[in-house]
């Protein structure tokens, strides 16, 4: 893998970043979930060092100079990786095995998060924790939402959206001791590869 990038002490100087272009083997994930056929590219470390930080993070981009936007997950090594879907394999005419030409830049304003179905029901059964939720940024609202959805259990889950609504209306504005880069914790990793 090859990259070049610009430098991350450059990314708030209010213009477009430059693009990180580096080359990249599409791998197979070694369980991937549901039917659909879809590949992943764990990032060099030098282009994810340009990007504003360590968690979920959107971007902008071309994949064999195919256009694409998409969330970058943490790869627990201070890095990312990216799932590349069925859709964008197609129209790139790429293959997993296959080596690709990537340039990635942040996107200029993170997109509103998904709210999900049952954080939207437990918001709207707690009024306090809602406006909290609504005067919080958009990025605090994508590690809320990340470390909600992480969870691995229903139980646990559940327990997570109980305790988002009670920190919420209690007036925190983040998530407490969530590591939304995997690298502390450990919580995260790119795919396995098959």
């Amino acid at each position: 893998m090859t990259s070049s990038s610009t430098p991350r002490s450059n990314r708030h100087t209010g213009t477009k970043p430059a693009p990180s272009r580096f080359k990249a083997r599409l791998r197979r994930p070694a369980k991937p979930d549901g039917d659909a056929a879809w590949a992943f590219v764990v990032l060099p470390r030098e282009a994810s060092d340009t990007l504003p930080r360590r968690g979920r993070t959107s971007i902008e981009g071309t994949l064999d100079g195919h256009a694409f936007q998409a969330t970058l997950e943490p790869d627990g090594q201070l890095s990312h990786w990216l799932r590349v879907n069925e859709a964008l394999l197609d129209a790139a005419s790429v293959a997993i095995g296959d080596d690709v030409t990537l340039e990635i830049r942040p996107v200029a304003r993170e997109p509103e998060p998904e709210l999900p179905s049952d954080l939207r029901a437990a918001l709207a059964a707690a009024p306090e924790a809602r406006v909290a939720w609504e005067a919080t940024t958009t990025l605090a609202r994508v590690d809320w939402i990340h470390w909600i959805t992480t969870a691995k259990q229903a139980r646990t889950r559940a327990q997570r959206i109980a305790n988002a609504c009670d920190m919420l209306a209690a007036g925190k504005r983040r998530v407490c001791c969530f590591d939304p880069s995997g690298f502390y914790s450990k919580a995260f990793a790119a795919p396995e590869e098959a």
